[in-house]
């Protein structure tokens, strides 16, 4: 008996060894995260401004007079993106720099936000321009104010001649 229970062990052991495995129950593969869309500004992060000569304190009274423009100005995160269209120019006109201002119709205020527009970066074809600027880096706190109470900003373009500005107009919503 002795000589039998080591063999019957040994026996036990080939028997398992041998015989089919059991697997591990493998996983399901795991789904492949698909990159979110960007989102489209919406309503809420959109605004607009009609810049014209005569928003201008004081209004412009020469031959830059006949510059108008729409920016739109859109906010996402830090980011304050100035989509631009400027026309109705002379052909000597050279926008230089341009911003949103703190103030009401009619009142001259602090720049807030700069548009990173920099002397020489646009030239006006027969009178106008169309461009995108992007400052990346807008103070949170100033995009918040400024969509709560958009009325209080106004975006400003300054010419050469109009160092203080030659076209200007208060934020609508959009």
């Amino acid at each position: 008996m002795r000589l039998f229970a080591p063999i019957a062990a040994a026996a036990i052991i080939v028997a398992a060894c041998s015989g089919t495995t059991a697997t591990a129950p493998t996983a399901s593969p795991s789904p492949t995260a698909s990159p979110s869309p960007t989102p489209s500004p919406t309503p809420t992060n959109v605004f607009k401004a009609e810049l014209k000569s005569a928003n201008e304190n004081p209004p412009i009274a020469d031959a830059e007079a006949s510059c108008t423009g729409t920016a739109t100005v859109t906010f996402t995160g830090t980011s304050t993106k100035f989509d631009v269209a400027i026309s109705g120019c002379p052909a000597t006109t050279a926008i230089n720099i341009g911003h949103i201002h703190e103030g009401a119709t009619g009142v001259n205020g602090p720049v807030k936000i700069d548009s990173t527009l920099k002397a020489g970066d646009i030239t006006l074809t027969g009178g106008g321009v169309t461009f995108t600027r992007t400052n990346a880096n807008s103070d949170p706190a100033v995009i918040a104010a400024v969509m709560a109470n958009p009325a209080g900003y106004y975006v400003n373009f300054h010419s050469t001649v109009h160092g203080g500005g030659v076209i200007r107009g208060q934020l609508t919503k959009g």
